[in-house]
């Protein structure tokens, strides 16, 4: 039998079942001896012998049985109170308890140690999927705007051509954006494994959802023909993250920007004890089966985009969920996509009377 996978606190809480347990059967059992017979008094105990093995693994599971034994002989096996035992047929069912106690024990152990084996086979599978669509994805995203800012600079060093002043500008200018595409890939591969890793810090507070939405609006430098604002007056104020809704935000009206023709809208309202934030777009949508797969890091619908690592959408959904909030799709009436982000609505603060 191979070592046990279960942690050194599994087996010591197995190994107290077993004790504990037999103890309590005991504790039960005797005050009603006399209704109780062998055949039962075993099952029962070889019941705790299967529940210690879950619990404990093959250990934990043996000493159950070990207990069984000895106690169903000692209270409940002719004559009562000592080790010898009378009747041949109680000699028998002791000993095909021990047995059975003993296989049930090694098969849970077994299954218990399959199961392990393959869960950590799972897992490294996973891993290796996202090891692989992050080197798939590195491969052009990453080096992409590289290889662009490796062009300029050898541009702009290169004696052998004569550049303008306003070639020298557009240059810079393609560099610039290039490195801002990088600099965005980079936070949001960082941000996504703090996120998946508990490390990224949250702070919630009653904020006003306009004043998020037009800081986005300022970092994203849209104008008003870009994105159509319509948000009420008498809108309740979100608990949330302000930075990380901020950041949100821009992710999502950057992506519908990306996909949409027209104008998008931001629309705002209050749903119950929530508040809904809506972005939607005029765009050629997602059809209903691939809307899970948006959210799905280095996953691109098609995979033939050029534009991102498919980090933004399932980004926004971890930032959203770790401020108590949701994150999901809907189509736009007429054709479109609608992003729903929904979030906690802030306590009515009541004002004090003078």
């Amino acid at each position: 039998m191979g070592r046990s996978s279960l942690s050194p606190r599994r087996r010591a809480y197995g190994y107290l079942s077993a004790v504990a347990g037999s103890a309590l059967l005991v504790a039960v059992l005797v005050p009603v001896g006399s209704h109780v017979d062998i055949a039962s008094a075993a099952m029962l105990f070889l019941l705790l012998v299967v529940t210690t093995a879950i619990v404990g693994g093959i250990g934990p599971a043996l000493l159950a049985g070990a207990l069984g034994a000895a106690l169903v002989n000692f209270f409940f096996t002719e004559p009562l109170h000592t080790f010898r035992i009378h009747e041949a047929g109680d000699v028998v069912a002791l000993v095909v308890f021990a047995m059975v106690a003993v296989m049930v024990s090694w098969v849970v152990d077994l299954a218990a140690r399959r199961a392990a084996a393959v869960r950590e086979a799972a897992e490294l599978e996973a891993g290796n999927r996202l090891r692989t669509a992050l080197l798939a994805a590195v491969g052009h995203d990453l080096r992409t705007p590289l290889a662009t800012v490796k062009a300029v600079v050898s541009g702009l060093r290169s004696r052998e051509v004569t550049l303008t002043e306003e070639d020298r500008r557009e240059l810079l200018e393609t560099a610039d954006d290039a490195l801002d595409r990088l600099a965005a890939l980079v936070d949001n591969l960082l941000d996504l494994s703090r996120l998946q890793a508990g490390a990224m810090p949250v702070r919630t507070r009653p904020i006003p959802l306009d004043d998020v939405v037009a800081a986005a609006l300022d970092e994203l430098a849209v104008g008003s023909v870009a994105v159509s604002i319509d948000l009420p007056e008498q809108l309740p104020e979100v608990v949330a993250d302000p930075g990380l809704l901020e950041r949100v935000v821009v992710n999502l009206v950057a992506n519908a920007q990306r996909h949409a023709p027209g104008p998008v809208l931001l629309t705002a309202g209050a749903v119950g004890d929530r508040v809904e934030l809506r972005v939607v777009d005029r765009g050629p949508g997602i059809a209903v089966p691939d809307r899970d797969r948006v959210f799905v890091p280095f996953q691109r619908l098609g995979d033939s985009g050029t534009s991102g690592l498919g980090l933004g959408m399932a980004l926004s959904r971890g930032l959203v969920e770790a401020m108590a909030g949701s994150l999901t799709l809907a189509e736009t009436p007429g054709g479109g996509l609608t992003l729903v982000i929904s979030l906690p609505a802030a306590p009515a603060v009541v004002a004090e009377r003078g």
